[in-house]
């Protein structure tokens, strides 16, 4: 019985994860999956399943401890009412599941909805390393390695084949020859690292709401890149007329009020790569976000600089993030489009919306870099 309640649960828990996948689009969008990460598990609400109930017949005045009853009896409705603090409520109450899905498995979801390519890394492409997996199965083995759904099928096969299976009586016993163990192989992979460089406006011009799409999409954007590199580090830098480093938590939760000068984020950007990431060794990835809105023409120009002649050489993707607030949008993302328009090493996007953060990665991570 336990091993049924425990297939029984297995299968339920392949449903909802089947659920997820068909529907990552709307899951995409949404904040409140993101609420009890752990190191490598996150728990995703599942509002749209009921779980079962039984209904009462209310049309029945008498039932099991509601007066005499007899044998057979269906389950009734009272006619007191409880002594209880509250009145009992009418209206059915929403029901939220939460299932617990992996970085692992949530990536190649993300990989397989917006067709992502593998991305090719640059840097230690001469350090490899080694890892055993499983991969088939052999005949010998030790004991903790046996394979007992290949064990069982293959004692299954014997027993049909020699005509000692009765399937009035469907005893199956493995003997000694039916025995299959786990088998693996060694497979070396390039050590690859990588780092992702957060630049976010926190003028006062950047609402919260701008804010949370930033924080949705940096969300699947780490997802993403985990899943691609062994080692990775995020970093964060916030800007306003002047731009500094900061920690996950200080970058989606500071607001300043005073201008915007895209070029200082651009400037410690470099600054860090120079410092921290030889290129030989590091993949890296700046990803800038803001509403557009710039200090000056003559800052545009000196951002359009950075790029050209530093941060795009080293950088395998520079990607940045135009997000729409309710003080409308600026022009950056036109000047960069004007001046990089044959430049795939940097990709610009436009969010208007949580709606619009699904195409917003595909831009951004579908060039495979």
């Amino acid at each position: 019985m336990a091993l049924k309640i425990e297939q029984d649960y297995n299968r339920f828990k392949n449903i909802v994860k089947g659920k997820i996948r068909k529907e990552l689009k709307e899951y995409i969008t949404h904040s409140e999956m993101f609420g009890k990460q752990g190191d490598d598990v996150i728990s995703i609400p599942i509002p749209q399943i009921d779980l079962p109930h039984f209904k009462f017949d209310h049309d029945q005045m008498k039932g099991v401890g509601q007066g005499d009853g007899d044998i057979g009896s269906t389950i009734g409705k009272g006619d007191g009412q409880g002594s209880g603090i509250g009145q009992a409520g009418e209206t059915p109450g929403q029901h939220i599941l939460e299932v617990d899905v992996s970085l692992e498995e949530l990536a190649e979801m993300l990989g397989e909805e917006l067709q992502l390519p593998k991305i090719e890394p640059r840097g230690k492409k001469n350090i490899t390393e080694s890892k055993d997996r499983y991969t088939s199965v052999r005949n010998v083995g030790p004991e903790s390695l046996r394979n007992f759904k290949r064990t069982f099928q293959q004692a299954l096969k014997r027993q049909i084949a020699s005509g000692t299976y009765n399937k009035h009586n469907p005893i199956v016993i493995p003997e000694r020859g039916d025995k299959r163990y786990k088998s693996w192989k060694t497979i070396k992979n390039p050590e690859c690292s990588a780092v992702i460089i957060y630049m976010m406006d926190v003028s006062g011009s950047m609402t919260d709401m701008q804010k949370e799409i930033v924080r949705i999409e940096s969300f699947w954007i780490d997802t993403w890149l985990r899943s691609q590199y062994n080692d990775i580090e995020s970093r964060y830098i916030i800007h306003d007329a002047e731009a500094r480093e900061v920690d996950r938590e200080t970058f989606y939760h500071t607001r300043e009020s005073g201008g915007t000068k895209i070029s200082t984020a651009y400037e410690v950007c470099l600054e860090m790569i120079n410092q921290d990431y030889p290129l030989s060794e590091w993949n890296i990835y700046p990803f800038h976000f803001s509403d557009g809105d710039n200090w000056s023409r003559d800052d545009d120009y000196q951002c359009i600089r950075l790029l050209k002649e530093q941060l795009l050489e080293k950088a395998n993707l520079f990607c940045y993030g135009q997000v729409q607030g309710v003080y409308g949008v600026g022009n950056f993302k036109r000047v960069l489009d004007e001046a990089f328009k044959n430049n795939d090493k940097l990709v610009t996007s436009e969010i208007e919306d949580k709606e619009a953060i699904y195409s917003s990665i595909k831009q951004f991570l579908g060039k495979g870099k």
